[in-house]
């Protein structure tokens, strides 16, 4: 049976007088690809930003968030980092990469942050680059890169330290058809290869549904 790597309970978030999330219980296991959906305003990123450690909820006495069975309200500051960069990946619409440095360096950073040495890190994101087709593209910048190629980058980022979740938010919104087919396949192939736990904010029909479990947030819950 699989264990229980996200449990999240009474999860609420307001931001002055609007209710973003009205009590959301979650639980995700491992291995599992999870697609979340919705409405623009239903509280989608909201909640993966929340389920990643990135932004906080409004705790209440019933308010729970345990990931690898560590209770995130426990940690501080600098100990939730920390645990962020070991345990979490993320990729965003919008790759997010730094203009001014080479897929392997771009890919290095999360290792670097981790203290990894430089020379294993190059090791580890080369591998990864290798594997997502990109062997040929390492030390290009991304100016020269097509938007598929740069999404593979940002999914390496997001492996370098081997976290076993990953928050994807629209990860293929900005891609065209083909990449965004390849960009899916690939999610599933991590999941299968390396046993990932991905969690998935889209507004791509096929990718929600492709998924183990789709989740359809409406007003701040997810129905059901």
């Amino acid at each position: 049976m699989s264990k229980t790597v996200i449990s999240a309970k009474q999860i609420m978030k307001a931001y002055k007088d609007l209710d973003v999330l009205k009590g959301v219980d979650l639980t995700i296991l491992e291995g599992e690809i999870i697609s979340i959906v919705g409405a623009s305003g239903a509280g989608k990123t909201t909640l993966l930003q929340i389920l990643g450690t990135l932004d906080k909820p409004d705790y209440k006495s019933d308010t729970e968030l345990i990931i690898n069975d560590q209770s995130i309200k426990t940690l501080n500051d600098k100990d939730l980092a920390r645990f962020r960069n070991k345990n979490i990946g993320f990729i965003f619409q919008f790759h997010q990469l730094l203009p001014e440095f080479t897929a392997l360096e771009n890919v290095c950073i999360p290792a670097f942050i981790n203290n990894t040495s430089k020379a294993d890190a190059e090791k580890r994101a080369i591998e990864l680059l290798d594997y997502l087709g990109l062997k040929n593209r390492i030390h290009h910048k991304p100016n020269s890169m097509s938007g598929g190629e740069q999404q593979r980058v940002a999914v390496a980022r997001a492996l370098i330290n081997n976290p076993n979740i990953i928050f994807a938010d629209e990860p293929s919104g900005n891609l065209d058809s083909e990449s965004a087919d390849q960009l899916h396949n690939l999610f599933f192939k991590l999941r299968d290869e390396m046993n990932q736990t991905f969690v998935i904010v889209t507004h791509n029909h096929e990718l929600a549904e492709m998924a183990d479990r789709k989740l359809t947030m409406v007003d701040g819950k997810i129905l059901g």
